[in-house]
């Protein structure tokens, strides 16, 4: 396509657009994000996360062992630090060269903080909701199951609760005169593990991995890491991991990971889950555009903004689009639905995405003209007009691609008098409405549909 090979063109008069700016994070992207904005003065120092100071850019050359084996150590103090250190590091003001916090200059960084974020998972779901054992019924009549449980099979003890010895077998016959007795490994089975987590240990372990993702999101924003993260596997997986668990998640964590996979998306390629590369999560190409589906079909503004941005940056990449072709129409109903919200940043990211989709799949072209409220809702944008003018460049776009199809110019002409309206009192866009027009009413095998379309025949 156009787009892919040269790049977006900006206007009429063509020139290479710069590329896609990197996203902040919105304000209210969390649900407790006014709750703490207004109670920030009121919290302790103690219980900050990173302290109020400034640290040396060669810093992390110095010490970037250090960070790493504080990372790996596990100890709260070390951990902390190590912590507070990056957060530090990974935040750079827009004129601000740092040059130091490349993940490339610091090995085993990336995977520490992934190791983090996989501890805190591991134990992030109530044991009541974890997938239950199957039970095992081969050798359910045997004295010796070759499963382990030999010593019980042989002994005088009750079953274990998570034997897989079937009800006829000997150990449990032999195991009804003591059933009143519990062994403590019965105990051990019933609990998580030994050194177990009381409230407030499950609440410094959830606080480090959103601090970790906060530090990978910070770094993904510098153009020297975009690369080593985007074909890092096992960031790429955890990643969407939290995506796909965003019920059940922490928001702010979420968060973070939606928004380090749209700074990384002009580099992501999906069957990098399909590669030989080392796998540690078992994500799959389908199972990742599910998870943003979900994202894009949240209530949250800021993640089905964040959805609708990545789509859009993904489609334009030929090998992501054969694995997005299966839900294009699930997407661009979705992003219609999202044109509908009176939020400008939720407009501009569903009039990004569609913008793309419509480029690059003539499937979305046809549909999307025939789609009910479609063309209403992106002349809306036009008409409003939305502050940002770029958007409302990129909207009328989108109409003069599907004007340019000739299978949407039947349905396009019942709007025939808006875009007249719009090419006299708009002079902006006026050039792409007449060009809009020109389509629909000059082509010689359309004077049937212009003659319908001015007279009412």
């Amino acid at each position: 396509m156009q787009k892919r090979e040269q790049g977006k063109s900006g206007g009429s008069g063509g020139g290479n657009a710069a590329p896609p700016p990197k996203r902040g994070r919105p304000f209210g992207s969390t649900a407790a994000s006014v709750a703490s904005a207004s109670a920030a003065d009121s919290v302790a120092p103690s219980t900050l996360l990173g302290p109020s100071l400034q640290i040396h850019n060669s810093f992390s050359e110095q010490n970037n062992k250090r960070i790493v084996l504080a990372l790996q150590s596990g100890l709260k103090s070390e951990l902390t630090w190590a912590l507070n250190t990056l957060t530090l590091l990974s935040f750079k003001e827009k004129d601000d060269m740092r040059k130091d916090a490349c993940l490339a200059k610091i090995p085993g960084l990336l995977d520490a903080l992934l190791q983090i974020i996989d501890d805190w998972r591991d134990i992030a779901l109530p044991k009541e909701l974890r997938k239950g054992q199957r039970t095992r019924t081969l050798g359910a009549n045997s004295v010796i199951t070759g499963f382990g449980n030999e010593y019980e099979a042989l002994g005088s003890i009750a079953l274990l609760p998570h034997s897989g010895l079937g009800p006829g077998s000997a150990a449990e016959i032999s195991g009804q005169k003591n059933t009143s007795k519990r062994r403590r490994s019965e105990w051990w089975l019933d609990e998580d593990g030994l050194f177990n987590l009381d409230d407030e240990g499950r609440a410094e372990k959830q606080q480090c991995a959103v601090a970790a993702s906060n530090i990978i999101r910070n770094f993904s924003f510098m153009p020297e890491n975009e690369i080593a993260m985007a074909q890092h596997r096992h960031c790429l997986e955890t990643v969407f991991q939290c995506i796909e668990d965003h019920i059940v998640e922490d928001e702010e964590l979420v968060t973070n990971a939606i928004e380090t996979i749209v700074n990384l998306a002009p580099l992501l390629d999906l069957r990098i889950f399909s590669s030989p590369k080392p796998s540690y999560i078992k994500i799959t190409e389908k199972r990742a555009v599910q998870a943003i589906m979900g994202m894009l079909g949240s209530q949250v503004k800021a993640w089905h903004c964040a959805a609708a941005e990545f789509l859009g940056r993904m489609i334009i990449n030929p090998d992501n689009e054969p694995l997005l072709l299966p839900f294009v129409p699930q997407i661009y109903k979705r992003l219609v639905d999202i044109l509908s919200l009176q939020a400008f940043d939720a407009q501009a990211a569903a009039i990004g995405a569609l913008y793309n989709l419509v480029d690059v799949n003539m499937d979305c072209r046809l549909k999307l003209a025939s789609e009910r409220w479609a063309v209403d809702r992106i002349l809306k944008v036009i008409k409003t007009p939305h502050p940002v003018p770029e958007v409302c460049r990129k909207a009328a776009m989108i109409i003069e691609h599907l004007a340019s199809d000739p299978q949407n110019r039947t349905s396009l002409l019942a709007y025939e008098n808006a875009f007249a309206e719009i090419l006299f009192s708009d002079g902006r866009h006026s050039d792409t409405f007449a060009r809009i027009l020109f389509e629909l009413t000059s082509k010689p095998n359309n004077k049937i549909a212009a003659a319908r379309g001015i007279w009412g025949m």
